[in-house]
């Protein structure tokens, strides 16, 4: 006789239970853990490696990258002296919570306030799994169109934040098809709770405000 197995529930079953273990191992520590999730080429290293610098006196960061080849973001991030650990994927199109496990044994998390895990460029598989961490924020650059929480709501209804970036192309372009009111307005109707800012890493517009969150957000977590 022959037994049916659901894989893709065999396969989330195992992800959940690494990923149950991760979230337990955060919270007991007190460190606030951000899984990055975007397409390609929405800036997302950009913005960490901003957000590092800019933070570099209130908190101490760590970087988990994930990409399909190479280390070039994860040495763009050591480049702001934070500490990075790659994950090369080798064509998976995201992450694993059992990656991130062993990404956190070789970062120094007791030394650490705040930790970012850059997903591999994708809006749909990320969305599906889990990595224990404490919230998602998910980055969409002007330059992709404002239509992408309408065709991609699984991850903008999940999301904690929504950066909006590159929101200077729309002065320096002229770019007129992205219409902000309507892509933040469609992110809140899958999520009233969401966070957004627009902002942009090639000039710094709007980064206080998303660098006073992540800074209360961690006093915050840090109190409890």
């Amino acid at each position: 006789m022959y037994k049916k197995v659901n894989l893709e529930q065999k396969i989330l079953s195992s992800n959940e239970e690494y990923a149950a273990a991760n979230r337990h191992f955060l919270n007991q520590n007190k460190k606030l853990c951000l899984n990055m999730i975007s397409s390609p080429g929405s800036g997302k290293t950009t913005i960490l490696a901003k957000t590092i610098i800019m933070l570099n006196d209130k908190l101490k960061i760590g970087v988990v990258e994930g990409d399909i080849k190479t280390d070039l973001d994860a040495e763009r991030i050591r480049k702001t002296n934070a500490p990075a650990v790659q994950i090369q994927t080798d064509g998976a199109c995201h992450l694993s919570a059992v990656q991130v496990s062993k990404a956190l044994e070789s970062l120094p998390v007791a030394n650490l306030d705040l930790i970012f895990i850059e997903n591999v460029g994708n809006l749909v598989c990320p969305s599906a799994f889990e990595l224990g961490e404490t919230g998602k924020v998910v980055v969409l650059s002007v330059a992709e169109g404002d239509d992408k929480p309408v065709k991609y709501p699984a991850i903008f209804a999940k999301s904690k934040v929504m950066l909006i970036n590159k929101i200077d192309l729309l002065e320096a372009v002229g770019l007129t098809d992205f219409n902000i009111e309507r892509a933040m307005a469609d992110a809140r109707k899958l999520n009233k709770d969401i966070k957004i800012f627009p902002v942009s890493a090639k000039t710094g517009k709007g980064f206080d405000k998303w660098c006073d969150w992540l800074v209360d957000s961690v006093k915050n977590l840090q109190s409890q």
